[in-house]
């Protein structure tokens, strides 16, 4: 009961700041078209899924289940290491589908991304990448399911006196790559008209504050069997402040890959994974450090799937990483 009570306390404090929490991912470099719209289709054509599990040791703890598909329409029928070769610097013109859908006790939220880019090649290994994307969130907060350790509280007789367990809210995202075979670097904003196109002037439409976010990855091959991946993110609004993280991965063969990463106060992460022509396998395990510390028992788990169109195989590929 008591984990219970103190879960229905973050989920309204969380509710009353900000109504579209902060989504953490440990594999923020295998999805970042969902953090920066310019990166959709930039592995080419792809299909992928993730299974969050956070906080394990607590009832109704958050659960986030994440699809997206990807898609070059230039390079979809290409085979091999064609298509490999062809989608070293992303695809020209890509179009992107994203669902999430999220829980957290009483809270529940869908999210759909509509996403498109564009790629201007600089050089013969330099391309800029800039993308848009529409997003369309469900926000809903069932009330009934709230255990209060006061129910007087003020903050919870705000939120009864008004219409304000539920939210419809369209917004835009847009964002710039810098891309070339061994590294990337990216800006974008989220939710960049604050949730205004939607806006009814209430209590929650206020809530969505604009989101400041860099993502960079770096990869070298130090031989035909092993190579290094280096990749971070950074996430800044007026309300949650600042959030970063970074992660090292060793891969071996184009085929395997462990590593490990750090989410500034909040986590440690461990990272495996396996490769088997266009189908990669993820496993992600968190252990809670700094302010969320208070999470006793408070691990995460998150599996990640991904389908990709067109591979080629470790021996075709040579030296040639493949791997963020």
């Amino acid at each position: 009961m008591k984990k219970f009570i103190l879960l229905s306390i973050l989920v309204v404090s969380v509710w009353s700041v900000k109504a579209q929490s902060r989504k953490h991912m440990a594999s923020f470099s295998q999805f970042g078209q969902y953090f920066n719209p310019s990166m959709t289709g930039m592995e080419g054509s792809q299909l992928k899924a993730l299974y969050r599990d956070q906080w394990t040791g607590f009832q109704d703890a958050p659960r986030t289940l994440f699809i997206s598909g990807e898609f070059d329409l230039a390079n979809i029928k290409q085979t091999g290491t064609q298509a490999s070769e062809a989608s070293v610097l992303g695809a020209k013109n890509a179009f992107g589908l994203s669902l999430l859908h999220d829980t957290f006790g009483p809270y529940r939220e869908n999210q759909l991304f509509l996403s498109y880019s564009s790629q201007v090649r600089l050089s013969e290994k330099l391309s800029l990448r800039a993308g848009a994307a529409v997003t369309y969130n469900n926000i809903y907060l069932d009330y009934m399911d709230l255990t209060m350790d006061q129910s007087n509280d003020p903050e919870f007789q705000d939120l009864l006196s008004s219409d304000n367990n539920k939210i419809n809210k369209v917004d835009v995202n847009v964002g710039v790559t810098l891309t070339a075979e061994n590294y990337y670097v990216g800006y974008a904003l989220q939710d960049a008209a604050e949730g205004k196109l939607t806006a009814k002037g209430d209590y929650l439409n206020r809530a969505f504050p604009r989101q400041h976010v860099i993502q960079a990855g770096y990869r070298k091959a130090l031989s035909e069997q092993f190579g290094v991946v280096v990749n971070g993110l950074y996430r800044y609004d007026t309300k949650l402040k600042e959030t970063l993280e970074g992660q090292v991965k060793g891969v071996f063969n184009n085929t395997f890959w462990a590593g490990a990463g750090y989410r500034k106060d909040l986590a440690y992460t461990l990272t495996a994974g396996v490769r088997l022509n266009q189908v990669k396998l993820g496993y992600n395990y968190e252990s809670v450090t700094g302010d969320a510390r208070q999470m006793r028992n408070g691990s995460s788990n998150e599996l990640v799937l991904t389908y990709q169109f067109n591979a080629g195989s470790a021996k075709d590929l040579g030296k040639k990483l493949v791997i963020w």
